[in-house]
């Protein structure tokens, strides 16, 4: 135990070094879509833009019901068209089922009070994850609406990810589960600071760094821990521990997390509009 509290602020440091690792990893990666082969690649996406919106309008049995609902500028008004939107969708005479899920979402993206005061923007996810490498889904909603890379973007139940890249009509968003992904993190119950990392589509999230004696019971919440320079801001719901193990001889704890968002099922996100700081 006495090794374990001199650990602590030595283990904390190490968390703030990696997750800032990631950020510079990342953007050297992404290069920023600079040069002639980003501005083509902005420019083709946002002129492919009206054909997928009219596919996804021809195939979504609410397509036009909640267009427009974006909420760049004062939350207040952004919740006010969510329930304008939620209100016309109550009033129509049939509902499938995937109406039903969509209503539903917008209620919860609606009573959502973890982001606080954070103004946010609306989107509908228009591409879902295309192959098991690469964790991403695309929305609706880019710079011309207020949205911007890194961006964190949450479900009615918790975080989904952050937005990696985006054009004028489109952005894109890793999600948590994506092995790329990082997510400083603390547990809600023991307060143990640690970083959930993605293992793929349709698995726990692990944590990191995690005190090998700590106690941290099965359930548990996790929630965004919001050190410095995070862009994701403190107290964001992140999954429940699924598992929780001793690690004999082992630095750190196995601890294992279940995303609270239904990943799988995406169809409305919030893109919370915070500054762009760098993780």
């Amino acid at each position: 135990m006495a090794l374990s509290r001199r650990g602590g602020r030595s283990r904390f440091t190490l968390i703030l070094l990696i997750l800032t690792s990631i950020t510079v990893i990342t953007l050297d990666f992404r290069g920023d879509g600079a040069g002639l082969i980003g501005s083509v690649r902005d420019g083709a996406a946002d002129a492919l833009a009206p054909v997928r919106d009219f596919a996804a309008n021809t195939l979504d049995p609410v397509g036009d019901a909640l267009e427009g609902v974006t909420g760049y500028g004062d939350l207040e008004a952004e919740n006010a068209e969510l329930r304008a939107r939620i209100a016309e969708l109550e009033g129509a005479a049939l509902l499938d089922e995937g109406a039903e899920r969509e209503l539903a979402e917008a209620q919860r993206l609606l009573d959502l009070d973890v982001a606080g005061d954070i103004p946010r923007v609306a989107a509908r996810v228009v591409s879902t994850p295309v192959s098991n490498f690469e964790q991403t889904i695309e929305l609706d909603q880019g710079s011309d609406d207020g949205v911007a890379v890194d961006m964190p973007v949450v479900s009615g139940a918790g975080l989904v990810g952050r937005v990696v890249g985006v054009t004028g009509r489109r952005s894109t968003v890793r999600l948590i589960t994506d092995p790329a992904s990082a997510v400083g993190v603390r547990l809600a119950r023991s307060s143990e600071v640690a970083v959930a990392e993605g293992e793929g589509p349709e698995r726990l999230l692990s944590l990191s760094f995690v005190d090998p004696d700590a106690d941290v019971s099965v359930l548990e919440l996790v929630i965004t821990s919001g050190l410095d320079n995070s862009v994701f801001p403190p107290g964001i719901p992140v999954g429940r521990v699924a598992v929780s193990e001793p690690a004999p001889g082992q630095l750190e704890r196995s601890v294992e997390v279940r995303p609270v968002a239904d990943l799988a099922r995406l169809r409305l996100v919030s893109v919370l509009q915070t500054g762009h700081r760098s993780r």
